[in-house]
C-alpha cells in the first residue's frame, strides 16, 4: 500500500505515531481546498459566509465516527492545543491537585504545570511501571496517588512513550467515586481504537486527526460535556467571544474562529476517512485490526532481539509497541543519540529512541498501512547485532 503515501522509499519510516503521514489523495484533496480559498477567500473564510456550514459538516463527521453529539464538539490544532483550552479554563484555586502519570506527554504535562503554577495547585505524578501486567497496574498506580483535593485526573488513552491502552472506563468510574473531572489525551486514539466518547463519559476528550486518521498536519478536536461548554475557552480569544451568528452557542464561535487560519486540514478529515476506509476488507475497523496484529507481531520481534522478557498483555497493545533497550550501554543522553542517528543515517530507519518512564532506554515503533513485517525483521537483526 505504500504508493499511497510519498514517504522517502529509501527510509523504513517506522515512526507514524509522531505527526502521522498523509496518503496522496488527501493532499491532492487539501490543495483543491486551498483553490477555493484563495479564489475568494472572504467568502470561504468569513464565519458568517461559508466557513461555519463547512466546518459543522466536517463537526457531523467526526462526532459520528467519534460516538459523540456534534454540539459538544470543537476543532483544535492538536491534542496539546485542546489539553491547553481545559487546563486553562479550569477553575483551579490554591491547594487543589491535579493527577497526571509519568507515562504522559511532555508538551501536555507542561501546560499542566503552568496551569497549576498560576494557580498554586500541586502536581501529583502517578506512577504506572513498564511494562506492565494488566489493567490493575495502572488503576493501583492512579488510585495511590489522587487524593481528597484531587480536582482533575489527566489520562492517555493511547500512552505515547509506552505505546500502552489505558483502561479508560475504570479510570474514569475511578474519578468519579473522588469527586474529580477527567481529561482523556487521546492523540492517538481515533483510527486506532473504536470510540464512542458517549460511553466513556469524560468530562473532556481531545484528540488528533493528522495521527491515525492520516488528515493533514495540524487538525485535532477537543469533546467537552455539555456541562461544562461555558467553563472552556480556546487558548487564543478572538470575535466569537462577544460576536456569533444567531443561534450560534459561544462553545463553537469561539473554537470554529480564532482569527485567521488555515482550515483545510480540518476540511479533509471526511475525505481521509473515507481513504482509509477502502483500503482493506471490512473498512476503519479492518484497518485498526490489521495494525494491531502488527504491532503485537513487532514487539515480539523486538523483545526477543533484546531478549528483555518484557510481555505488555495484547489487549493493552493498540498500534504502538514499545521496548526497553539495554541500560548498560545506552545509560546517556549523548548515547541515545548517537544509537537514533545510526539508526536513521547509516541504516535508514525512522524510529524514535528516548528515555521513558524511570528514565529506561527505550525505542518505539508505529505502524500504520504502508509498513511491512520485513522492515521490523530487520531493525530487530540490527537490535541484535548492535546492542
Amino acid at each position: 500500500m505504500r504508493h499511497h503515501w510519498q514517504l522517502n522509499p529509501e527510509i523504513d519510516f517506522l515512526n507514524h505515531g509522531s505527526f502521522g503521514a498523509t496518503p496522496r489523495v488527501i493532499t491532492q484533496a487539501r490543495e483543491v481546498w486551498l483553490e477555493k480559498l484563495e479564489a475568494d477567500p472572504i467568502r470561504f473564510l468569513a464565519p458568517e459566509r461559508e466557513l461555519e456550514p463547512k466546518l459543522d459538516s466536517v463537526r457531523l463527521v467526526v462526532a459520528e465516527s467519534v460516538g459523540c453529539a456534534p454540539k459538544d464538539l470543537v476543532f483544535v490544532r492538536n491534542a496539546t492545543d485542546g489539553v491547553n483550552a481545559v487546563v486553562q479554563s479550569f477553575p483551579l484555586q490554591a491547594g487543589d491537585d491535579i493527577v497526571i502519570t509519568d507515562h504522559g506527554y511532555n508538551a501536555c504535562n507542561n501546560a499542566i504545570r503552568y496551569a497549576a503554577d498560576r494557580s498554586g495547585a500541586t502536581v501529583r505524578v502517578a506512577k504506572i511501571p513498564f511494562p506492565v501486567t494488566g489493567p490493575d497496574d495502572v488503576l493501583r498506580g492512579i488510585e495511590a496517588t489522587m487524593t481528597a483535593r484531587t480536582r482533575l485526573l489527566v489520562v492517555d488513552h493511547v500512552t505515547s512513550p509506552t505505546g500502552l491502552v489505558f483502561p479508560i472506563d475504570q479510570l474514569i468510574r475511578l474519578a468519579r467515586r473522588n469527586g474529580t473531572r477527567v481529561l482523556v489525551d487521546g492523540a492517538h486514539a481515533p483510527g486506532m481504537l473504536p470510540l464512542d466518547l458517549t460511553q466513556i463519559g469524560a468530562d473532556y476528550y481531545t484528540a488528533n486527526h493528522h495521527k491515525w486518521w492520516c488528515a493533514p498536519k495540524a487538525s485535532g478536536f477537543l469533546y467537552v460535556a455539555e456541562a461544562w461548554h461555558e467553563e472552556v475557552r480556546p487558548t487564543v480569544i478572538s470575535h466569537g467571544s462577544n460576536l456569533r451568528t444567531e443561534g450560534r452557542s459561544r462553545f463553537h464561535a469561539e473554537f470554529d474562529w480564532p482569527g485567521t487560519y488555515d482550515v483545510t486540514p480540518i476540511l479533509c478529515v471526511p475525505e481521509a476517512i473515507d481513504f482509509l476506509g477502502s483500503l482493506v476488507d471490512d473498512g476503519i475497523k479492518g484497518l485498526m485490526q490489521r495494525n494491531h496484529q502488527m504491532a503485537l507481531r513487532s514487539r515480539d520481534l523486538l523483545e526477543s532481539a533484546l531478549k528483555t522478557g518484557d510481555r505488555t498483555p495484547d489487549d493493552m497493545i493498540g498500534s504502538l509497541a514499545a521496548v526497553r533497550l539495554p541500560s548498560a550501554k545506552l545509560n546517556s543522553q549523548s548515547d541515545l543519540s548517537a544509537f537514533k542517528r545510526y539508526l536513521y543515517e547509516k541504516q535508514k530507519i525512522e524510529a524514535p529512541v528516548y528515555f521513558g518512564p524511570g528514565s529506561q532506554p527505550m525505542l518505539r515503533v508505529s505502524l500504520q498501512a504502508y509498513n511491512t513485517l520485513e522492515q521490523v525483521e530487520r531493525l530487530a537483526d540490527l537490535l541484535t547485532k548492535s546492542l
